[in-house]
């Protein structure tokens, strides 16, 4: 790599992210275009997650009785420092399930409260709502988000139309996970706020993905992958919750040994694997290799030079926004008249493309998410490849 990290790295250096490719081991079996799931460590990510897993074992009960409690808090430390919040606000989970899960579960609702949802937002989250619903802590009231909205007002507007006076909490996703559409969350939250309304944020796709910090979102709630596009090993995400706000939620696993005000008492999760905790430090550090501002650049430019060659396709239909402000790596596609699990086995069976089929409010569609190891000719592939199926069912023409 031949930029500092200080500098952004041009999106279109194929020399730069020739080198930074060459630090994944992807399969040649196939070309992976399914990054959403999780993110592919990088080789010295990888290298460092089974080195710790082998000190683990060899050491065992004396590394996790004397050594684990001083690394974690030092991960904590590492990691609070990249997201721009205060150690004491942050608590590494599984994923944003479980923290959304403690949020929701032990946040201090009362008889008669609402909770406004987005009708796009992740199933499980969806799921926790509907369980705590079921339990009689709250009403429901879901959002239609346009696929293709006209500018921020229009989802700002469809957020505060759904208030009424029981309205007591907004879980806001920041990227939408089937279409990679990125909500104005801070907009969102700065207007909720004003009418005395809290804020969950659900940042598991864009962390690490768009360069930000936490604090941007502008939520005392948030919740946040670490192993999709930080690149931290399976089994490793973040919850942060503003230290004045902390004294406020009840743990989910039952935990006496800390106060009220302390946010350890919303991590008593028992034995954990420790080796991906101590790999975020080196996720963290092969990030920084890069930049946020030059990732971000580059996820774009993937998204944007496959769609560029598809999206005026006879019978193919974007759902995806095409401003840049709003989708980043993540983009979705359907060809009309043809079932989205039809497209994605095509993809894959005759031309080794892996993508995934999947949907949101009633539409469904094929998501196609690059990574930084992907090529432009790798995404060429696709192009053609997707030009070959509408041409079978008369259908490629520009």
């Amino acid at each position: 790599m031949t930029y500092p990290p200080s500098l952004q790295v041009p999106a279109d250096d194929e020399r730069f992210w020739a080198a930074v490719r060459a630090e994944f081991d992807a399969s040649e079996d196939f070309i992976n275009l399914e990054n959403g799931f999780f993110g592919m460590p990088s080789r010295p990510v990888q290298e460092a997650f089974e080195a710790y897993s082998r000190m683990v074992n060899r050491e065992a009960a004396c590394f996790m009785r004397n050594r684990f409690p001083q690394r974690l808090a030092q991960v904590v430390e590492t990691l609070a420092g990249f997201s721009g919040v205060a150690p004491e606000e942050l608590v590494i989970v599984r994923n944003p399930t479980e923290g959304m899960n403690i949020l929701i579960q032990g946040y201090p609702f009362r008889a008669g409260d609402e909770v406004v949802i987005g009708n796009q937002d992740y199933d499980s989250v969806d799921e926790a709502l509907a369980m705590m619903q079921q339990r009689g802590r709250f009403s429901i009231v879901r959002v239609a988000l346009p696929f293709h909205p006209r500018d921020d007002d229009e989802i700002v507007d469809a957020y505060e139309c759904a208030i009424t006076p029981k309205t007591r909490v907004m879980v806001l996703t920041h990227m939408l996970h089937r279409t990679g559409q990125i909500l104005p969350v801070a907009k969102i939250a700065r207007m909720a706020r004003s009418r005395g309304i809290d804020v969950f944020v659900d940042a598991a796709h864009s962390f690490a993905h768009l360069d930000y910090r936490l604090p941007e979102l502008e939520s005392d709630f948030v919740v946040a992958h670490l192993h999709k596009w930080l690149g931290a090993p399976l089994g490793v995400g973040l919850l942060h919750v503003r230290k004045e706000r902390i004294a406020e939620i009840a743990p989910l696993f039952g935990d006496t040994r800390y106060p009220a005000g302390d946010i350890r008492k919303l991590a008593h999760f028992g034995t954990r694997p420790p080796a991906a905790i101590l790999a975020i430090e080196d996720a963290i550090a092969f990030h920084n290799r890069i930049g946020g501002r030059s990732k971000e650049a580059r996820l774009r430019y993937l998204k944007d030079y496959w769609v560029s060659r598809v999206k005026d396709f006879e019978r193919i239909v974007m759902m995806t926004p095409q401003a840049p402000e709003r989708a980043c790596a993540i983009a979705a596609f359907k060809v009309q008249g043809m079932e989205p699990a039809r497209v994605a086995d095509y993809l894959f069976e005759e031309h080794r493309i892996f993508t995934v089929a999947t949907g949101a409010a009633g539409e469904s569609f094929v998501r196609v998410t690059p990574h930084l190891y992907n090529t432009t000719g790798q995404l060429d592939r696709l192009a053609k490849a997707i030009g070959s199926l509408l041409q079978g069912v008369g259908g490629a023409k520009r």
